[in-house]
C-alpha cells in the first residue's frame, strides 16, 4: 500500500522548486498577459508567488508559479485561458486558498489564476429563491445578503467566513448543515464556465427541476477546476429557520457518542446539524478558548434542530440521548452559538504538514461506532496521536493523526508510523463501504489512494472525460483524477 515505506516518505519530502528567471518564451507569454490585463492584475514577485503557490493542504513539494494573475471579469478569464492555451501554459484556479487537499497547489510552469476579485452578487431573487453569484463571493457574504429576505445558502463549510462559493463548487464542499440540507451540489442549479479554449458555456437551469440531457452541472461541481473555470454560479436558497434549538450531549467515551447518532436516526428525527467531537478535540478547544468542555464529558455530540418543529424535535432528541447514557442539556442561545462556533474551528489552528494530517473519510452511518473503534486502536498500534471530529449526521469523519515535532536522528521511523496509520485508516474506511473524501476533494494529496476506491475502468472513463473537456491538459493538471 502507498505511503508506508521509507522510499514513499522521501518522495513526499517538501522540495522548493523555483525556475528562476523566465525563459524567452515565458517572458513573451507574461508580457502578453500584462498587455491584455494591466500590471495590477499580474504579479511575478517572489513573495506573492510563494504565498499563492499552495492552499492549506500538505505539500509534497512546492512549485512556484510563473505569476499570480487576478481576473476581475468573465472577459478577463477568457483572455487568460486563451493566452495560456496559445502558449501551452497550465492554469491552477484558486479561490480563497482554504482547501486542505492540495487542489490549488501550483504545478510546474503554471500560472495561478485567482478569482478572489470576482465578488459580485449578480442577482438575488427572493420569489424564485435563487441567487446568481461570481466565484469570488464569500459564503458568509451570500448568507448575509440572503438573510435580509428570510433566506439562506445552506452549505456551510467550517471556513464559511472566508471560503468562496467558487471554491465550494470546485470541491463540492459540505459543512455542518449537510445532515439536513446536503452538500454544495444539492444547491447548485446552473453554472457559467470558461472552457479550455476560452469559450463560455452555460449549463443547468433556473428552475429547481430539470432533466434535459446529461447533467453537466453536477459533473462540473466537484471537478476541482480540471474541466473548466467556473465564473458564474446559480444557487438555490433555503428558508432561514425561524427557530433553532441546540442540544449538547456529553458522553464519557467517543464510541457511546457515536452510538447516540444512530439512536437519533432510529427515532426518525432529522436534525440540521449533528457534530461529534472527541476528547482530544475538547482538550484542544479548552486550551485555545478557555472553555471547560472537558469537565462535562470526554466526548460531545452537538445536535441542532431548526424550523417550526424545532422544539418538538429537540425534545425527542434530548430524551433519546439521555436514554443512551448522555448528560444532556438544552443550551441557552448564547452558549449554543458558542458551541457551534467552537465546532467550526475544531480542526485547530495548525496547518497540515508532514507531522500532522487531517483526513476526510466518510463511512455508512451504521459503521460509525466500528470505524471510531478502529481509529482508536490504530493510533495505539502505530504510537501516534489522534483526535476526531465528525459530521456524524452523514458519516463524514475528520480524523487527525499527528506527532509532536521529532528529531529524525532519534526517531527515524516517526513519519513512517504516521503515514502507516493514515493509510490504514483509509483501507479500513473503504472496507466498511466508505470513501477517501467526503467533502474536501482529492486534490493532489489524495491521488495516492484514489486507485483503492475506484477501479481502473472508472478511472479511465474519467481520464477520457478530462481529455474531452481539456484536450491540451492545461486545466489544473495532476489533480482530482
Amino acid at each position: 500500500m502507498a505511503g508506508t515505506t521509507e522510499e514513499n516518505i522521501k518522495e513526499r519530502t517538501l522540495v522548493n522548486v523555483d525556475g528562476g528567471s523566465p525563459t524567452a518564451a515565458e517572458r513573451a507569454f507574461l508580457d502578453e498577459l500584462v498587455q491584455g490585463l494591466g500590471r495590477g492584475q499580474v504579479d511575478e514577485g517572489h513573495s506573492t508567488r510563494t504565498t499563492y503557490s499552495a492552499d492549506q493542504g500538505p505539500l509534497p513539494e512546492r512549485h512556484l508559479p510563473l505569476a499570480v494573475v487576478w481576473a476581475e471579469s468573465v472577459g478577463d478569464v477568457q483572455l487568460i485561458v486563451r493566452t495560456c492555451a496559445a502558449h501551452d501554459v497550465p492554469i491552477v484556479p484558486r479561490g480563497a486558498g482554504t482547501g486542505v487537499s492540495g487542489g490549488a497547489h501550483a504545478t510546474a510552469g503554471c500560472i495561478v489564476l485567482s478569482l478572489e476579485r470576482m465578488t459580485r452578487i449578480l442577482d438575488l431573487n427572493p420569489d424564485d429563491e435563487t441567487a446568481v453569484v461570481e466565484p469570488g463571493v464569500i459564503n458568509a457574504d451570500l448568507n448575509a445578503a440572503a438573510a435580509v429576505h428570510g433566506l439562506m445558502y445552506a452549505p456551510d463549510p467550517a471556513s464559511y467566513k472566508m471560503s468562496t462559493i467558487g471554491g465550494n463548487v470546485a470541491t463540492n464542499a459540505g459543512g455542518l448543515r449537510c445532515a439536513k440540507y446536503g452538500v454544495t451540489r444539492d444547491s447548485v442549479l446552473a453554472l457559467d464556465v470558461v472552457m479550455a479554449d476560452g469559450s463560455l458555456l452555460h449549463t443547468g437551469h433556473q428552475t429547481f427541476k430539470g432533466v434535459a440531457g446529461y447533467d453537466l452541472t453536477a459533473l462540473l461541481v466537484g471537478s476541482e477546476g480540471t474541466l473548466g473555470i467556473v465564473v458564474g454560479i446559480t444557487v438555490r436558497l433555503k428558508y432561514l429557520p425561524r427557530e433553532i434549538h441546540t442540544i449538547a450531549a456529553f458522553y464519557q467515551d467517543f464510541r457511546s457518542a457515536a452510538a447516540g447518532v444512530l439512536a437519533v436516526g432510529k427515532a426518525r428525527v432529522q436534525p440540521a446539524i449533528m457534530e461529534l467531537l472527541d476528547n482530544g478535540t475538547l482538550e484542544q478547544l479548552d486550551d485555545i478558548n478557555g472553555s471547560d468542555l472537558q469537565k462535562r464529558g470526554r466526548s460531545l455530540l452537538l445536535v441542532q434542530t431548526d424550523g417550526f418543529g424545532a422544539a418538538a424535535e429537540a425534545d425527542v432528541v434530548r430524551r433519546v440521548l439521555a436514554d443512551t447514557g448522555a448528560t444532556v442539556s438544552m443550551e441557552p442561545s448564547a452558549e449554543a452559538e458558542m458551541l457551534v462556533e467552537l465546532r467550526r474551528n475544531s480542526r485547530g489552528v495548525e496547518v497540515d504538514d508532514e507531522f500532522r494530517v487531517g483526513e476526510d473519510i466518510a463511512v455508512p452511518r451504521s459503521r460509525l461506532v466500528d470505524f471510531v473503534a478502529e481509529l482508536e486502536a490504530m493510533a495505539i498500534r502505530f504510537n501516534v496521536k489522534l483526535k476526531v471530529v465528525a459530521h456524524a449526521g452523514d458519516g463524514n469523519l475528520h480524523p487527525t493523526f499527528w506527532l509532536d515535532r521529532v528529531d529524525p536522528a532519534t526517531d527515524a521511523d516517526a513519519l513512517i508510523r504516521l503515514n502507516a496509520a493514515l493509510d490504514e485508516s483509509i483501507r479500513v474506511g473503504l472496507a466498511m463501504g466508505g470513501t477517501i473524501t467526503g467533502e474536501h476533494g482529492v486534490g493532489q494529496y489524495k491521488l495516492r489512494w484514489l486507485g483503492l476506491e475506484q477501479p481502473e475502468p472508472v478511472r479511465e472513463l474519467q481520464r477520457r472525460i478530462k481529455e474531452l473537456f481539456d484536450p491540451a491538459g492545461i486545466l489544473n493538471p495532476g489533480k482530482a483524477i
